[in-house]
């Protein structure tokens, strides 16, 4: 009975407390009102930021002013970064500092390139974008959006902003994770690490050893190790893994862009291309704007600049020469920079450009973009090479580093021997003496600022002379061998030794042509056209006005089509003629190789080398010769025919080159001398070229263009014509005083039969090929046929001459078997 009033009194009890609850309620209702009346009013995001940044700015460590404030904090690295500079595009050029052995490139050498941007998103984070965008519309068109909406550039960064400077307003962000880590802005590309094997970055092995500031630009060093797969790199194979240190430099750029000038495809200049949209366009266009310096006079000069005075523009063009350059070379390159103030001189500047010795300022740094250095590379590549780094947005040159490899003198002293030493006796060693040398280095000099100043390679400019100008001593010494220092026209290889030309009319200078790109590039026009529209019509019509008044201004293109104008390595009007000259030329050096080369304890290693620059001269030469067989011009666009085939007499004059000299087996390349001292052995080098010539000489497409450019020519080629040319000049009696000539003579004569039988029949491996289907459609293989009984014909009447014991009678029975055999492959 007391347990279950117990629970009664429990249960009893719990209601009362359970009808009380609502009166608790109001009470810490009241309880609580009274405590917020009391409290601090809640921080704003602004406020805690502002603690934040005071709170680390507390803790004190180094504070650098420049572009951006730079922070450094215990082991943490920051920026400050002002609200003038969001949005603004700044380049990022990351360039190695030092590199492991056997790497493969340079301290110096670029490994990346980005133009970078800072973007706020929200109050909290700021994103740093990468600018791609090469798609434009104007502003006032509906499509701009669009177009805007279509171009979105990627994010590759993003920082929290921790605070914000109180006085200048600038928001704090930690930096230190972007330097130090892999990324595509700091680092190589995902293609440069594939390439080197190298794989993921170690990070507890790398690090940001220093950032300045400076008032257009950032300098950061960094320490990266990463590990890498075996390779040529001795740290790879032992280790694992590579150390390097790179330089960012992220300059700013121009608010306002400098305007662009549109490019022109008859004046050779690197351009950028961009797709341009419009609401009046049916289809969309494709424009380029060409790289160069902003150079303009200054603001005082522009009407006496405008009236044809020559003034000094604004800002010079500033090359500063590597320290770690040899002494004696240093001023030859120097030279090699100023001689361009000739061309600058014609589109109205002077002293535009200028070479300095690199100075002794700790505040400057070779890596830094701002400076347009010559890097001297410790390195066994004989090159050098002249790139430069503009702005996407203009083609605004902001930067060049010219890399020069050491043994660049190595090739030089190649080259020079072989083209000219006939003519000078200064390139009869195998060390040539300062003036020389240093002549030498000077034009390289030259040819590689020209690229920095945003010119291609004209290929085509050397073949604007006439051949028998670059013997004239008057001539070629006032005009030089070539119209361009663009050109690979090395030396004039065509003067001989009777006509006495000096260096002056031996060495490529800053020519006619030169000048030319450098005006059109450069000359300022103030507001004379409106834009650069405008500017490009006015352009374009004294660009072919000029042409028309001087053809030596042509520019001939890289020499990668099929015009055989613009080849590398060639000279004049008619390379047949200038081969000729040249060959007979090298057939003194080569007879000479033995005696310039000698050197005390001789194992011959030059003269192997020597003979083999010779051997790869003569080889230029025949494939200048080749390129004249079965291609076309390729001329002007804007004249009424800009593609036409190669006259029908300089083909005929090709073969009769190839008669002469190469047909006929050239042992003069491989004197005894030189063949029982360094082993050299011709059959493979001359079979060689011999297999190469007539695999052009008859080839599918060669034949099919010959025949079809016959069909419409004004002076056609036919193609039995051709090929009863090509037949005389292989097959020949077999009765050559020396034997190794008959010897080659019918190896040719075999190699040519292969040739046709390739063209009637068609091998295996060819039958899905483009000349198959060639094949299959034209009517060469029909002309092969005919041709073939051409030479059955000639080979049994010389079989019929031939002693039943000779040689020559067994050749000719089996080129007998061989035609049967081709006629009717079942037999």
């Amino acid at each position: 009975m007391k347990k279950h009033l117990l629970i009664l009194f429990l249960s009893f009890t719990t209601m009362i407390f359970a009808q009380k609850i609502p009166a608790v309620k109001d009470t810490i209702t009241k309880d609580t009102t009274k405590t917020k009346t009391t409290e601090k009013p809640e921080k704003t995001p602004e406020q805690k930021r502002a603690e934040e940044y005071a709170k680390l700015i507390k803790k004190k460590g180094i504070e650098r002013n420049g572009l951006f404030t730079i922070r450094k904090i215990e082991d943490k690295w920051y920026f400050e970064v002002p609200d003038s500079l969001l949005n603004r595009y700044l380049l990022c050029v990351t360039r190695l500092k030092a590199a492991p052995h056997n790497f493969g490139l340079y301290a110096g050498e670029k490994v990346n390139e980005q133009t970078v941007y800072f973007e706020q998103k929200g109050d909290k984070t700021l994103l740093l974008r990468s600018f791609l965008n090469l798609q434009e519309a104007g502003t006032d068109d509906n499509i701009s959006v669009a177009v805007a909406n279509s171009s979105a550039n990627p994010v590759v960064a993003s920082f929290t902003v921790i605070g914000r400077n109180p006085k200048t307003k600038a928001q704090l962000i930690d930096i230190t994770d972007f330097f130090k880590q892999d990324n595509s802005v700091t680092s190589f590309s995902s293609n440069a690490k594939t390439q080197m094997k190298i794989g993921a970055i170690a990070t507890d092995r790398s690090f940001v050893d220093d950032i300045r500031p400076y008032p257009i630009n950032v300098e950061v060093n960094t320490l990266k190790t990463f590990n890498a797969s075996p390779s040529t790199i001795p740290s790879a194979n032992k280790v694992g893994a590579i150390t390097l240190e790179l330089n960012i430099s992220m300059v700013l750029l121009p608010k306002t862009p400098m305007q662009k000038r549109l490019f022109d495809p008859r004046v050779g200049f690197f351009a950028t291309r961009y797709i341009k949209f419009s609401d009046q366009q049916q289809r969309t266009e494709t424009e380029y704007y060409i790289h160069r310096f902003r150079l303009e006079p200054r603001k005082e000069d522009v009407k006496k600049y405008l009236s044809g005075q020559l003034v000094r523009p604004k800002k010079q063009i500033v090359f500063y020469i590597d320290p770690a350059t040899p002494k004696q070379w240093q001023k030859y390159l120097i030279l090699g920079v100023n001689d361009w103030n000739v061309a600058f001189e014609q589109a109205g500047f002077k002293e535009a450009i200028v070479a300095k010795p690199w100075p002794n300022d700790p505040s400057m740094s070779l890596e830094d973009a701002r400076f347009n250095v010559i890097r001297y590379l410790p390195s066994e590549k004989s090159n050098a090479y002249g790139p430069n780094i503009a702005d996407p947005r203009s083609g605004e040159i902001i930067e060049c580093h010219v890399g020069w490899y050491h043994n660049v003198m190595k090739l030089l002293n190649q080259w020079y021997m072989i083209q000219a030493g006939a003519v000078d006796k200064r390139a009869r060693t195998m060390e040539f003496n300062e003036e020389l040398m240093g002549d030498l280095v000077r034009f390289v000099s030259s040819h590689e600022i020209g690229h920095c100043l945003g010119l291609r390679h004209n290929m085509g400019a050397s073949s604007q002379t006439p051949v028998e100008k670059l013997r004239d001593k008057k001539w070629v010494e006032a005009n030089g061998h070539t119209a361009s220092i663009m050109d690979y026209a090395r030396f004039n290889y065509v003067a001989q030794p009777e006509d006495n030309i000096s260096s002056k009319g031996l060495y490529p200078r800053i020519g006619i042509y030169d000048k030319w790109a450098i005006e059109w590039g450069y000359r300022y026009y103030g507001n004379k056209y409106k834009d650069k529209y405008a500017e490009q019509e006015a352009l374009a019509e004294m660009v072919t006005q000029k042409l028309k008044a001087n053809p030596r201004l042509w520019f001939g293109g890289e020499g990668k089509d099929e015009d055989p104008r613009a080849q590398t390595e060639d000279l004049s009007d008619n390379v047949m003629k200038a081969n000729t000259y040249g060959l007979k030329n090298l057939r003194y050096i080569v007879q000479h190789l033995p005696e310039w080369t000698k050197q005390p304890n001789d194992k011959y290693e030059h003269l192997d080398e020597m003979q083999t620059a010779a051997y790869m001269q003569y080889f230029r030469y025949l494939k200048h010769v080749l390129k004249h067989i079965g291609n076309r011009y390729v001329g002007i666009i804007g004249e009424k025919e800009v593609y036409k085939e190669v006259p029908k007499e300089k083909v005929k004059e090709a073969i009769n080159y190839l008669d002469k000299e190469l047909f006929e087996a050239p042992l003069w390349l491989y004197p005894q001398e030189i063949v029982e001292k360094t082993g050299a052995t011709p059959d493979k080098n001359i079979i060689s070229m011999q297999n190469l010539t007539l695999s052009v000489l008859l080839g599918e497409q060669t034949l099919y263009n010959l025949y079809n450019q016959s069909l419409t020519s004004k002076n056609p080629y036919p193609l039995n014509e051709y090929l009863q040319d090509v037949f005389k000049a292989v097959w020949k009696p077999l009765n050559h005083p020396d034997a190794r000539q008959n010897t080659y003579r019918r190896g040719i004569e075999r190699l040519y039969l292969s040739q046709i039988d390739r063209l009637i029949n068609a091998p295996a491996e060819a039958k899905n090929s483009k000349a198959a289907s060639i094949q299959q459609v034209s009517d060469v293989r029909l002309f092969a046929l005919q041709h073939l009984d051409m030479i059955e014909a000639f080979a049994k009447q010389a079989l019929a001459k031939e002693p039943a014991s000779s040689i020559n009678h067994l050749h000719y029975q089996e080129i007998i078997k061989e035609i049967e055999r081709i006629k009717d492959p079942k037999k």
